[in-house]
């Protein structure tokens, strides 16, 4: 029998003392305990970790938790483990000693007052044929998957060990409760897809950040951007974050800063891990002024005094940037965000999305997928072609995604077509994929480049209504010191097509309207990203038929 509201409001209030839940929260953990699948999108500090691990401790069995932070795991083990009063949590790693493993798989398997309630692991940990047995033959209440952005292609941090995870979810069948902090409308979608849920509530609680303050500054020449940040950071009250684009960046900015007088350091993942934690602890105490990071830095982070967050080079997209500049004023404080660029940055990230396929590994691995009378486990397939877990994961996402190998709870299995075939599919699905991307990086330029209010772009971009001015913005103060005003983006009457609905278009197939700015409307096609057209071209020709 499920528990009943009241159960979870017993619990919440027993176990962790939370007698008030905030706003989605019940909700979302009624739908859980039910059976039923969540996509909860709360900020971080919003309590998305209450989202299941009330509704944990109040049902049998074990939450299975899918996190890919070893040290964000740690630290929700440690705070259930103090809330319980016993170790009801086991964070499950490379790290650990066999014993421990031996340890909590036991109390998983066991039941009454010493049961482990969850068990922690990164994506890779359950790729592994061993321990996706195991949860397979325990009583699982809940699959959690955290930072559930990394399993969607669309999202600021695509993981492709994300991908395998629908393999566990399909083989364990239980409810799948999905928590990140961002999501535009794309990647919703593509996570419901990936994750195989089924009739799910999403809970968003919404993008506005009023207390951000948003600007953007060009740039023509690469020294005066430079000695633009430096100043700009100096100045700004602490502590804050500097993001850049190169490790080797993070040193020199860092070392520039410190001859400032600035408590700063570098923080890259080619540093040491003690080093690396050391940072963290440092910002976290506020004895750090600046940490210049590359986007390695802040997923997990929960700081909420976070003063400015400065960019010196653009993201490769929208939705990367608002996660990033999310780290910024959680405690609803006022946060300034900064933005920097020079158009020359954007052929850069150009260059650095670009990616061809391997066609040879790709072939490589579906012939041996093929050889497999039965499904083969990404395990058995990594030993078979003696590569990395991570480059399987790749092939197999491509391979899988572009319709040539079909994944289930057994494993992979290979469709009825030759190599070559297969090898062109992924090909072509690749480059659409590189479409996607480079659309993307086209709406991070068109946000730099606005004249509009920049919140509006946002929380369009997000799928929201937003304000006609925020009033907080670079080019809102702009528009109230010369008198004027930022109007909607196009008079209602120049809308032919309604924000976020449906359309179709000749060659680019199905798409979402995002926003109108300037004659122009632009839309998510799901084959080709991002495209801005001009309304009159659209009406003339008839370019965009609504759904």
């Amino acid at each position: 029998m499920s528990p009943s509201r009241a159960d979870l409001q017993r619990t919440a209030a027993r176990v962790f003392g939370w007698e008030d839940f905030r706003p989605g929260q019940l909700e979302a953990m009624e739908a859980a305990s039910t059976g039923r699948d969540v996509l909860c999108i709360m900020p971080t500090g919003a309590g998305k970790s209450a989202v299941y691990q009330v509704p944990a401790m109040a049902m049998p069995g074990t939450a299975v938790v899918i996190s890919p932070l070893i040290a964000l795991q740690q630290d929700q083990a440690d705070a259930i483990n103090e809330a319980v009063g016993r170790t009801a949590a086991y964070v499950l790693n490379s790290a650990q000693s066999q014993a421990y493993w031996d340890e909590a798989w036991a109390a998983a398997e066991g039941d009454g007052a010493g049961q482990a309630k969850f068990l922690f692991l990164g994506p890779e940990q359950v790729a592994r044929a061993e321990v996706a047995e195991r949860l397979r033959a325990l009583d699982v209440s809940l699959v959690v998957i955290d930072e559930a952005h990394c399993v969607s292609a669309w999202g600021h941090d695509f993981r492709p060990d994300y991908l395998q995870l629908d393999l566990l979810v399909k083989a364990l069948e239980r409810p799948v409760v999905a928590l990140t902090a961002t999501a535009s409308p794309p990647v919703r979608a593509e996570i419901v897809e990936q994750l195989g849920m089924r009739n799910e509530l999403q809970v968003s609680l919404g993008f506005d950040r009023p207390n951000l303050r948003l600007s953007a500054a060009r740039h023509e020449n690469p020294e005066d951007k430079r000695r633009a940040i430096l100043a700009q950071t100096a100045q700004l009250p602490g502590p804050g974050l500097l993001y850049v684009a190169t490790r080797r960046e993070t040193e020199e900015y860092a070392q520039a800063l410190q001859e400032k007088g600035l408590r700063a350091d570098a923080y890259h993942s080619g540093r040491r891990h003690e080093d690396r934690q050391q940072i963290h602890e440092q910002f976290l105490n506020d004895a750090l002024d600046v940490v210049v990071a590359t986007t390695a830095f802040g997923m997990g982070i929960d700081k909420p005094n976070v003063r400015f967050v400065v960019h010196a080079d653009v993201p490769d997209s929208v939705d990367s940037y608002y996660q990033e500049i999310g780290r910024g004023g959680r405690d609803g404080e006022p946060c300034g965000i900064f933005l920097h660029y020079r158009p020359e940055d954007l052929g850069l990230r150009r260059f650095f999305a670009a990616k061809s396929p391997n066609e040879e590994a790709l072939s490589q691995v579906f012939k041996v997928v093929k050889r497999h009378d039965a499904p083969v486990s990404a395990d058995t397939l990594r030993q078979d072609l003696d590569i990395s877990a991570r480059r399987l994961s790749g092939q197999l996402s491509l391979l899988e995604q572009s319709g040539s190998v079909q994944a289930s709870g057994a494993g992979y299995t290979a469709l009825p077509v030759t190599a070559a075939k297969a090898v062109q599919a992924a090909v072509e699905f690749a480059e659409k994929r590189e479409n996607i991307d480079s659309s993307r990086l086209e709406m991070m330029r068109q946000y730099a480049e606005t004249g509009d209010c920049r919140r509006r772009f946002l929380l369009n971009y997000f799928g929201e209504d937003a304000p006609d001015m925020c009033g907080n913005c670079d080019n809102c103060e702009r528009a109230e010191e010369r008198g004027e005003e930022l109007g909607p983006q196009e008079p209602a009457g120049e809308q032919p097509f309604p924000l976020q609905s449906e359309v179709t278009h000749a060659e680019w197939g199905r798409g979402m309207v995002m926003s109108y700015d300037d004659g122009t409307v632009t839309v998510l096609f799901d084959s080709e990203g991002y495209k801005t057209l001009s309304v009159d071209v659209v009406l003339e020709k008839e370019l965009l038929r609504a759904q």
